[in-house]
Formats: C-alpha cells, structure tokens, sequence
C-alpha cells in the first residue's frame, strides 16, 4: 500500500466512525497537530503514531521490511 493510500484509509475511517479529529487525538494520545499534518499529507509519521491511530480506529496495520541486495 502506497503512503497515500495508508493517509486515506486512516482518514476514511475516521470519518466512517464519526470521529473528529480532536477526538482521535485524544483517544490515540496522537497530538492534534500531528494528526491534522498526516491528514493533510505534509506530515511524517512515525510507525507508532500509525499504530496508535490504527488502535483507536480499530484498524490492524501490519509494517513490512523487504531488504534488497545491491546488484553486483
């Protein structure tokens, strides 16, 4: 899944939910800021921010690390 398609899904489900922003923030313990930033695509977030947004939203996000091997 692309980063703008994580932004959408999270910020979709929100809205599904009803939730405000302010609300989420608070049931996430994600700053208000921060959560309008990541909405709006100028922000940055940490693996535990998401994880923190997916919980409150009752989302599972999974993270996953491919290692690449350089070409010889």
């Amino acid at each position: 899944m692309h980063f703008s398609s994580l932004i959408q899904s999270i910020k979709e489900r929100r809205e599904m939910l009803q939730v405000t922003q302010e609300t989420l923030a608070d049931l996430s313990g994600v700053g208000l800021r921060t959560l309008k930033q990541f909405e709006s695509g100028k922000g940055n977030p940490t693996a535990e921010t998401l994880t923190k947004l997916g919980n409150a939203l009752g989302l599972e996000l999974t993270f996953q690390v491919k290692t690449t091997t350089p070409e010889e």
